[in-house]
């Protein structure tokens, strides 16, 4: 099947139904909410009004996609036509796949007890496309979300699948390098020089980690960096037995921390056996050498030591 051919037969699968007489697996509920807001850390979400936004008995409008997830069951729904458009991909040696972005359109809030309904699209398949992962086409599809059969938002949602791109085998001692671009660049160029960079507004002085263009709180772009002091405790933290990964030695272990300043990040922690560490265990900044790069860790201290 020659590249001309197969973007032919892609293309003629646009416009075609992806799911048809979806429906959420449940109503729009408060206990949904209350963890939606949690997780995203939304300050004190109150029965008066979840917030982000929302006023009361509402969810957050950025939920929309929530009330249409399949869960860890997997998909249900789709249609023959997205099934044979996924099958053609993979018999091409498109067989990964990755999210890459999604748009939404807000018609009306969504409210508790609303009962969810949606049907989909397959809007577009791009021609082929070259990317970091691999050579592939990106597929977009358009749901229309109802609440109680009324529009509610539509939900855009595009995913690259692809044949991933040959690898460069790395060695055993050899750490996979941090992702660097424009927006945390800053916090690296203080990661060489041994300190630890978080971002304060200098809108409303709210201070902030991981580094973002743009306030969470006010939306100000408006913000300088400020030298955190390393000093903090664990918040949460994993420990990885499988898979191996190249530059570490299994088992280790990764901490969310909790930093002095009142912002979280994510690091290894070292000083202490896996099994032995504890949440609100302190912790201070050290700085690693792994090859050509510095990077920032996490010395954990267990009490009474």
């Amino acid at each position: 099947m020659t590249v001309v051919d197969l973007s032919a037969q892609l293309t003629a699968y646009e416009g075609r139904p992806a799911v048809l007489g979806g429906r959420g697996r449940d109503p729009v509920d408060a206990a949904m909410i209350r963890h939606w807001c949690e997780a995203m850390g939304v300050p004190d979400p109150n029965p008066a009004g979840p917030g982000a936004g929302a006023g009361p008995g509402e969810a957050p409008p950025a939920m929309l996609q929530v009330w249409i997830m399949s869960g860890l069951s997997g998909a249900v729904g789709r249609t023959a036509a997205y099934e044979e458009l996924v099958a053609l991909l993979d018999r091409a040696g498109c067989t990964a796949v990755v999210a890459t972005d999604c748009e939404q359109e807000y018609l009306r809030p969504l409210r508790t007890g609303d009962e969810i309904t949606f049907d989909a699209v397959i809007e577009s398949v791009s021609p082929r496309k070259t990317t970091a992962l691999g050579t592939g086409h990106f597929i977009t599809t358009r749901t229309e979300i109802r609440a109680n059969g009324e529009l509610a938002g539509i939900h855009r949602f595009r995913v690259l699948r692809y044949a991933p791109a040959p690898t460069r085998a790395a060695s055993p001692a050899e750490r996979p390098r941090p992702v660097i671009n424009r927006d945390n660049a800053g916090f690296w160029e203080g990661v060489a020089g041994h300190r630890l960079l978080i971002q304060r507004c200098t809108a409303c002085g709210r201070q902030r980690f991981p580094w973002l263009p743009g306030c969470g709180e006010c939306g100000s772009p408006l913000w300088e960096a400020v030298e955190a002091s390393g000093e903090g405790v664990v918040f949460s933290y994993v420990v990885m037995h499988h898979p191996p990964v190249p530059g570490f030695a299994s088992p280790y272990a990764v901490g969310l921390i909790e930093l002095a300043e009142g912002v979280r990040m994510i690091s290894n922690l070292v000083g202490v056996e896996p099994g032995r560490i504890r949440i609100g265990m302190p912790v201070a900044l050290e700085f690693v050498r792994a090859g050509d790069q510095e990077l920032p860790v996490f010395r954990a201290y267990e009490e009474g030591l």
